[in-house]
């Protein structure tokens, strides 16, 4: 280990010209500068901003969007009639028995499969209720405020 080296005489000894840095610098970090900036000015309830038409629907009377509702339910309607209008003219008979026909198939299918879930509900374990006497709900509101990185709440109840 090597000591450090003895100042010349008439020169600052350089040891104490950094502790001298050092305690300039904590001085300069412990002094008081203010932390925070609270803007207390109200915000403006309407801005100088023009309106933006917003995604969705655009902005029509009542009776135009009763309208247009109508209108589309109308045309989805129209679509199963003139499918099977058109099937009815292009296929087979015996593809439209199969066409026809699935679907009785089907619905029993789904009906056996109702039947056995009945079955198994039936088997279940009864439902158990618990009953605890009188229970007390609280509407009341709490208001708080609460502010800076480092919060303390204190909610205060109505009276």
């Amino acid at each position: 280990m090597q000591l450090p080296e003895q100042p010349v005489a008439g020169q600052p000894d350089p040891v104490m010209a950094r502790a001298r840095e050092i305690a300039a610098a904590v001085d300069e970090v412990l002094a008081e500068k203010p932390t925070y900036h609270r803007d207390t000015t109200p915000l403006p309830a309407v801005g100088p901003t023009p309106p933006v038409p917003q995604p969705g629907q655009p902005p029509m009377s009542q009776w135009a969007v009763n309208a247009s509702g109508v209108i589309k339910a109308v045309s989805v309607a129209s679509l199963p009639i003139g499918g099977a209008l058109w099937l009815v003219g292009q296929v087979d008979p015996w593809v439209l028995g199969i066409i026809f026909g699935s679907p009785a198939v089907a619905a029993l299918a789904v009906a056996r499969l109702v039947a056995k879930v009945k079955d198994a509900n039936q088997a279940a374990q009864p439902v158990v209720q618990n009953y605890y006497g009188t229970v007390h709900h609280d509407e009341r509101t709490v208001t708080s405020t609460t502010r800076g990185v480092i919060a303390n709440n204190r909610n205060q109840l109505p009276k």
